[in-house]
């Protein structure tokens, strides 16, 4: 970058919309997981969208590469630079302001670097839920969830990130903005031009602000922590209880007991409300309307049906926020267990539980002392199926075998009609297996689109293709 370049995007973003100084760009140079670390000689933070086009236009005419930031949670290196020093981080977190709401629309415009808490407190504060949640939703912000299309633990109620959006505001690749902040429901006059940006992880456009779908709020939920025997039954489980609630099931959760035991040993406060253990747990949700007894009765006939061996109810806002607590905390306590392999998979949800008894045969024969750490959202067929070192292993020797361990966890997910990818994306990370196991029409399509939005290749050059 010329020293001419340098200043004009310096004035183009202002004098605290970017920065050069090491310590603060330290924790943008790497992801959540500590594994990919790039380089950057400056970080942007525009505070409006013609700001963000105008750096776009400058770094287009200039064949400068710009890797688009939001609260960079992810876990595939999508929001991370190369190392090469050249490539421009170009952060929205400035870009927080909620545009505006309509409750009556049920909708609401909110800019790129909103975090997903504020945009959810928005919502409620006009009587109206946003039904995207995850655990990182307290520093995730919500360009980042859509340019991922993060799933989280409503999908099974309310879709993913996808499907929570009405319209967007993008910068092109060339600095143009186009704004389709749309709020309609119904719109068949010509392509869905949005489901292009949202999930291509900043590779094809800058998304800056994004129209919203808001959803009555749901009313008193139950939550309640089940103790099962056998993985299958909690598939089992599920189909019996939406035969009974319907829609009114707002999270399932499945967790092994190896990730609950390690919540409980590295995470202060956090402890499971049975005396016994089981080999798995299912962390339910509900929106009944305080009808506790409707869940209740639910639950005992499928006690009485085998499909449960134990089940505790939340009885106040305290005790939920306990057993959610379990849940959010397991990628927490993984770091403490040395090197682990994480795998973001999806498959049919009649077929999680065939996957699990193979992928545990699999594991037995690649590496019969590592550990399986598993739990997901099986009410949408997504499992964190991940695989941690052996206790006291060397990581390096463990890491060594990541691509056979890998390889036969994605095999056997793509042989049940999967994919390796539900709900973290590709980034960097997963872009050799993406290129493996996609269809090549499919992903030639892909690269098609990207040429022919981003021809220069300015775009977060190097991840998803």
């Amino acid at each position: 970058m010329s020293s001419a370049v340098f200043e004009q995007l310096k004035a183009i973003a202002g004098p605290q919309g970017w920065t050069t100084d090491p310590d603060v760009l330290e924790p943008h140079l790497t992801e959540w997981r500590n594994v990919v670390r790039g380089q950057t000689p400056v970080m942007l933070s525009p505070n409006t969208t013609q700001q963000v086009a105008d750096i776009v236009e400058v770094c287009a005419a200039n064949g400068i590469a710009l890797v688009p930031q939001g609260g960079n949670t992810g876990m595939c290196a999508a929001a991370v630079p190369d190392e090469s020093g050249t490539q421009v981080i170009l952060s929205l977190s400035r870009l927080n302001s909620i545009r505006a709401i309509d409750a009556n629309d049920y909708s609401m415009v909110a800019e790129a670097g909103c975090i997903l808490a504020n945009v959810q407190d928005a919502a409620a504060s006009v009587n109206r839920l946003f039904a995207l949640s995850l655990g990182a939703e307290g520093s995730c912000q919500i360009g980042g969830n859509l340019s991922t299309n993060a799933g989280g633990i409503n999908v099974i109620r309310y879709g993913t990130a996808r499907a929570q959006v009405l319209g967007l505001e993008v910068v092109l690749p060339d600095g143009r903005i186009w704004n389709g902040l749309r709020s309609l429901r119904k719109n068949t006059a010509g392509y869905d031009l949005k489901q292009l940006f949202i999930g291509s992880e900043g590779t094809l456009g800058i998304i800056t602000a994004a129209s919203l779908r808001l959803f009555p709020l749901p009313g008193e939920s139950t939550v309640a922590l089940l103790g099962l025997r056998r993985a299958e039954d909690a598939t089992s489980l599920l189909a019996v209880l939406r035969e009974q609630m319907a829609d009114r099931i707002q999270a399932f959760e499945l967790i092994a007991d190896r990730p609950m035991r390690w919540v409980e040993k590295h995470i202060s406060g956090c402890r499971k409300p049975f005396d016994d253990s089981y080999p798995w747990y299912v962390l339910i949700e509900t929106t009944i309307g305080g009808q506790t007894d409707l869940l209740q009765d639910s639950l005992e006939q499928a006690l009485g049906a085998g499909l449960i061996a134990d089940a505790v109810i939340a009885k106040s806002d305290s005790e939920a926020e306990s057993l959610w607590r379990l849940r959010h905390s397991i990628s927490e306590a993984e770091k403490h267990e040395g090197a682990c392999l994480k795998h973001d998979i999806a498959v049919p949800i009649g077929k999680i539980a065939a996957f699990l008894q193979q992928g545990d045969e699999l594991l037995a024969k690649l590496c019969p002392d590592a550990r399986l750490v598993a739990f997901g959202h099986v009410g949408d067929g997504n499992l964190h199926y991940n695989v941690a070192q052996p206790e006291g292993a060397d990581p390096k020797l463990f890491l060594a075998q990541s691509d056979a361990i890998s390889a036969a966890i994605y095999d056997l997910a793509m042989a049940m009609g999967g994919s390796i990818s539900a709900e973290h994306g590709i980034g960097v990370l997963k872009r050799p297996w993406f290129h493996k196991y996609c269809d090549p029409v499919e992903l030639e399509l892909m690269q098609t689109l990207k040429k022919t939005l981003d021809p220069c290749n300015i775009l977060n050059p190097g991840k998803v293709i």
